[in-house]
């Protein structure tokens, strides 16, 4: 149910109700103009039309008949041939915002945006029809996919990762998102090289899972998580590790390290965050930043691994430990230098659970322990003791760190939380490959794993998962008697709706790891001008997972892994660390490489010999799963219907028994009894009432019924001077009991008589003699059949 207030209830609860809405096209208020309105919301499934209620997607539909103003008729206002000045108004794509009420006060009732116009010439009528928030969602469907769950033998996402993701390209945000997507030609802007939401799986964004701890030692949870979904330890000191899509070179430019936490949701006291660099030969460098709620501080490491003492500076923070809840942590490291090493400077950054920013000196690594010499980004390192949501590494994330703006820290103006989500459910090994548009996945998840997909009145996404109808709330959101409020309800209870025999397939992954497939060689030398940056696409299978940038060689390491060298010279010159930063991206069977050179010479793609340096490595996977299925009977619902099966549609979705068990069992308690539908529930207007609420339905006038239901469909229309009416499709949430069958003796299915054979005392009745019996010339069959009566 819709909040609302004491006003709107009161206005709701009288005899007469004075209808209210309220609808704006384009930002501009319209509703004087408008003739009618009608709002429809359904879930629809590929299950049963009785099961309907179990899962699936729901897009609303808002349709409009606009009049025209001032005396000009809508037509000539508002048509597609009309003036921008005013068609614009209802343009595919506008914006409409309707809500409705009673009384003088509204309550949301649908956002979107205009979908089509159809303009009645000669008439004083626009049909303007509209969709909800699924019309953001029609660009086209992509997950990355990579090699680490399999490699690993672990999940490395769960569908609700991949609803997220997809929400995420389609800009419906559930946490602050990716500060700088997008590629700069001329890098100069920011550019997000890791950004790894924690929503149900280790799997990026932008970057890839490197190492991933063991599924039995933390959890995923939305209670206390900083905004929608965290990962929480189950033990202090849980790590985890990505590699980015960007090895950004040092010395570089500010780059920076960032998360959020809830100290209040914490198993001991430590988070740190590590930025590890790839040095000359096998030597890493690192910059590790350790917030300490136990004693309120901030340290931050430099240094290289087995290489001297590494400097540790530290900043105090005093409400680190005495304000407990949701953190914004992270570090800025200045790398500008002019030479082949640096001494960092950087700064820690912290916002309060308050809203309060606290912004640590500047400060600059003195020892020559800590300097940094020419490497480049290998991977980024977590390490917590408390629940973590959102970790991002962006490159060049300012000019410097003294002028770094709070706004910007804050993505301030940037972002609206658009999206609510479930417990993570269907763990996945590999990343089932989309296709269509993000709302096509979206509605292709929902139906494998029984969930529902909507955008609410709000125009605030929600996913929830197959859990949502296994519960029945206590207490009614609304109750509807046919004495006040229902004109007209049809019930209806159907064999189709009977389910007792469910199977669910999935796929076994168990026992399947990664293996080196065959690498590609680039077939040229490529070389990169001072200052600027080339993209080479290289093809790969459709079946090949992505893999990150090419790590980049020097001389001192001998490897064929996957990796790139660059050369001084067009025949090889001498190996480059530190002067070219590499990322990729994968769209389909293309595999780009970007090379960015930010040295004043020229650089090839060469190797010490003067062969083409570029050689990627693809993992692939030693075999693929096998299809199995899992099974949950009913036998007493057997008994009385009969074997009603359902196999639900083989899906990439389901890759673990346990999974498969879940999902047919509930389908099993959806449909092992079929649970009547209430059909056409006409009632009086009541804009508070939202898919999925629970509503008691008494009929004292007919049908004699007082039972709960789920909402899982409303119909809403309005013509000017006339009431609203609203039509509601109901699900019980519980079936009307075993069968009892008492004092009836069902008829078998095939009548008694049939197939007995008479008996020789019928047989002599009906021929006296040999002689009688031959001259019917009929057959042995037929003189065993019985032709009807008594035997």
């Amino acid at each position: 149910m819709q909040r609302s207030d004491e006003v709107l209830d009161r206005a709701l609860s009288t005899p007469e109700r004075v209808p209210s809405h309220s609808t704006r096209v384009g930002g501009k208020e319209v509703g004087p103009q408008v003739q009618s309105w009608k709002v429809e919301r359904a879930y629809a499934t590929d299950l049963p039309e009785a099961m309907r209620a179990v899962s699936g997607s729901s897009s609303a539909q808002l349709e409009l008949l606009l009049g025209g103003k001032d005396g000009i008729p809508a037509p000539r206002l508002y048509s597609a041939w009309a003036d921008r000045l005013t068609g614009d108004l209802v343009r595919p794509g506008q914006s409409v915002v309707h809500t409705a009420g009673a009384g003088g006060r509204t309550v949301p009732a649908f956002r979107g945006t205009v979908r089509s116009r159809t303009a009645a010439s000669g008439s004083d009528t626009v049909t303007v029809q509209a969709l909800d928030g699924a019309e953001r969602l029609r660009g086209p469907a992509y997950l990355p996919r990579p090699y680490h769950g399999y490699l690993r033998g672990q999940p490395v996402a769960t569908a609700t990762w991949c609803v997220d993701e997809l929400l995420r390209q389609g800009g419906i945000h559930s946490c602050p998102p990716p500060r700088a997507p997008a590629v700069d030609p001329a890098d100069v802007k920011p550019f997000t090289a890791l950004y790894a939401s924690l929503h149900g799986g280790f799997n990026a964004t932008y970057g890839q899972p490197e190492d991933m701890p063991d599924p039995s030692t933390f959890d995923w949870i939305r209670e206390g998580a900083p905004f929608e979904m965290a990962l929480m330890p189950k033990a202090p000191g849980l790590e985890a590790s990505w590699m980015p899509r960007s090895r950004f070179a040092l010395p570089g430019k500010v780059f920076q390290v960032e998360c959020w936490v809830n100290t209040a949701f914490a198993r001991g006291n430590i988070i740190e965050m590590t930025a590890v660099f790839d040095q000359v030969g096998t030597r890493t460098g690192y910059l590790k930043a350790t917030f300490d709620i136990a004693i309120s501080k901030v340290f931050i490491t430099s240094g290289t691994d087995g290489v001297g003492v590494p400097q540790v500076i530290s900043w105090p923070i005093d409400t680190l430990a005495s304000l407990r809840g949701v953190w914004h942590l992270g570090f800025t490291v200045d790398t500008s230098s002019t030479g082949t090493v640096v001494a960092p400077t950087v700064q820690p950054r912290l916002t309060q659970p308050d809203g309060r920013t606290r912004v640590g000196e500047k400060a600059t690594f003195s020892k020559e322990d800590s300097w940094q010499p020419v490497s480049e980004l290998q991977q980024v390192n977590l390490k917590t003791d408390m629940a973590v949501e959102c970790v991002q590494v962006t490159d060049r994330v300012w000019t410097d760190t003294a002028t770094y703006p709070q706004e910007e820290w804050e993505q301030r103006g940037q972002w609206t939380k658009g999206a609510v989500l479930d417990v993570p459910e269907l763990p996945l090994y590999d990343i089932p490959k989309v296709s269509g548009s993000q709302w096509d996945a979206i509605t292709e998840i929902a139906r494998a794993s029984m969930s529902t997909a909507e955008f609410d009145e709000q125009g605030v996404f929600r996913w929830r998962g197959p859990s949502r109808f296994t519960s029945v709330p206590a207490v009614p959101d609304l109750t509807v008697t046919t004495r006040r409020d229902i004109s007209s309800l049809t019930v209806t209870e159907e064999i189709d709706a009977c389910r007792n025999h469910c199977e669910q397939p999935y796929q076994d992954w168990k026992g399947i790891g990664g293996v080196i497939g065959e690498p590609i060689l680039d077939t040229a030398v490529r070389e990169i001008k001072p200052n600027s940056a080339i993209v080479v696409q290289y093809a790969m299978a459709e079946d090949d997972v992505e893999v990150g940038p090419p790590v980049v060689l020097d001389d001192s390491v001998v490897g064929k892994g996957h990796q790139v060298r660059f050369g001084t010279a067009k025949t090889g010159g001498t190996s480059v660390k530190g002067d070219v930063t590499v990322s990729c991206w994968r769209d389909g069977p293309t595999y780009s490489v970007r090379f960015a050179n930010h040295s004043a010479v020229s650089l090839w793609t060469v190797t010490k010999d003067g062969k083409p340096s570029v050689r990627l490595q693809p993992i692939k996977r030693t075999a693929d799963p096998k299809l199995r299925s899992y099974a949950w009977s009913n036998s007493t619902s057997q008994k009385y219907y009969g074997k009603q099966q359902y196999t639900a549609p083989s899906a990439d979705w389901v890759q673990t028994v346990e999974t498969a068990s879940a999902l047919a069992k509930a389908m099993l308690t959806a449909g092992r009894y079929p649970v009547p539908l209430l059909g056409d529930v006409e009632v009086l207007h009541d804009p508070r009432i939202q898919l999925g609420d629970v509503v008691r339905v008494v009929d004292t006038a007919g049908a004699e019924l007082d039972t709960l239901a789920w909402v899982v469909g409303i119909r809403t229309t309005h013509a000017a001077d006339g009431a609203p009416q609203q039509t509601l499709t109901l699900r019980g949430t519980a079936f009307n009991g075993v069968p009892a069958d008492a004092g009836l003796a069902p008829d078998a299915p095939v009548d008694p008589a049939y197939g007995q054979q008479r008996k020789y005392q019928r047989l002599t009745a009906q021929y006296a003699t040999l002689d009688a019996l031959t001259k019917q010339a009929i057959s042995y069959r037929t003189l065993l059949d019985t032709p009807g009566g008594t035997a």
